[in-house]
């Protein structure tokens, strides 16, 4: 459950300017600030079974949206790239290979400012 929650967030930060506001801001309350469906349906004015099934919705929306488009994916994988390439420029500086250490430090800049 605790990863669900997890890979919901994670997701919920790529694509929350796609849901619909509404439900964006129902699963921000849910998955970020870890209120109750209880205490999200006092706030939002509406019932407890009401809050779960925007949470189920959302959950859908998120799970087509990262299927057909891969953002998350992509940003874990190049995330785990630029801490493999900063292990080797480490390595490499360690060894005075200083100029190569800095091609790649500039490349993991490049990297990040584009992720």
């Amino acid at each position: 459950m605790f990863e669900k929650n997890l890979r919901m967030a994670y997701l919920l930060d790529f694509y929350h300017d796609v849901l619909d506001e509404h439900i964006a801001a129902v699963m921000r309350s849910y998955y970020n600030d870890d209120l109750s469906l209880a205490e999200i349906a006092a706030d939002v004015g509406i019932s407890r079974q009401g809050i779960r099934h925007l949470i189920k919705k959302g959950e859908e929306r998120l799970d087509f949206l990262e299927e057909r488009l891969l953002l998350a994916k992509r940003h874990a994988e190049l995330q785990a790239v630029c801490e493999s390439l900063t292990d080797i420029q480490g390595e490499l500086a360690g060894d005075g290979n200083i100029e190569t250490a800095e091609r790649i430090a500039s490349l993991i800049g490049i990297i990040l400012k584009g992720s």
